[in-house]
């Protein structure tokens, strides 16, 4: 009887060991699960938005909300750890020729805000166009923006009730290509830049930056918004801005909102 149990063991022992050996072979023979994707997935709408004649009521047609609209700058101060930060006031959205440059008697937009188009999934259409009063550059420091931004920028002082394109007081954008970021939802926006800062004459940089589109959304179930943020950066000793305060490199960020009223 003794001699039947171990022949009994021992078959179970062959049998579980070969169970073990097909189950190992067929866990090695298996096709491995594929690995997780690591692409990047970006959706895109397909908002278009024209500012068309800015008719007010009509809502195919986008008008530029300046009063919640900003550009801003900022550099490194030379020797601290801070930032120099500002504003400037007035901005706009056109191309200024040069027969456009000159004073305007207003209190408002001296001229239409008109010279862009943003199309969300066609970025060869979209350009912009756009300008600010350098004289009108705003820290918050009376005592920095009547000084030693007016004179450090080789422009004039504010004239009150008088809007200043004229080509000592304007710097200007225009792109010049619109293509998707690989990599975001964003843009990557190549641009020129003409200035004439402290030089004799305007001069005319090529720059890249990037956008970002913020969707279309509902207020108050009575009309819509959207918003356009644009990210650059130039070097301000490229024109002729001698300063030892403050960094080679000006960060500019563009923010503006829209909307159909």
């Amino acid at each position: 009887m003794k001699h039947v149990n171990n022949k009994i063991q021992l078959l179970l022992v062959f049998f579980l060991g070969g169970l073990g050996y097909i189950l190992s072979c067929t866990h090695d023979n298996s096709t491995p699960p594929p690995p997780a994707s690591t692409a990047i997935v970006i959706t895109r709408g397909t908002n278009v938005h024209l500012p068309g004649n800015l008719t007010v009521g009509n809502s195919s047609e986008w008008k530029l909300d300046k009063t919640h609209s900003s550009t801003l700058w900022s550099t490194n101060y030379v020797g601290a750890a801070g930032l120099l930060t500002g504003r400037f006031n007035q901005f706009g959205m056109h191309d200024v020729t040069p027969a456009k440059m000159i004073n305007y008697v207003t209190a408002g937009q001296p001229l239409p805000d008109t010279s862009w188009a943003f199309y969300e999934n066609e970025p060869a259409k979209t350009y912009f166009n756009g300008y600010v009063q350098i004289n009108q550059s705003n820290t918050g420091e009376p005592g920095r923006d009547l000084g030693c931004n007016v004179a450090g920028m080789g422009t004039t002082a504010i004239v009150a009730g008088t809007q200043n394109l004229t080509v000592t007081n304007l710097a200007k954008i225009k792109t010049t290509e619109v293509k998707f970021d690989p990599l975001s939802s964003e843009y990557i926006v190549t641009l020129t830049m003409t200035w004439q800062g402290k030089l004799t004459a305007p001069l005319t940089k090529t720059l890249v930056g990037k956008l970002k589109y913020i969707p279309k959304a509902n207020v108050n179930a009575t009309y819509d918004v959207f918003g356009l943020q644009l990210k650059f950066q130039f070097n301000c000793r490229d024109y002729g801005i001698p300063s030892t305060s403050i960094s080679d490199k000006i960060d500019i960020e563009c923010n503006m909102n829209f909307n159909n009223k």
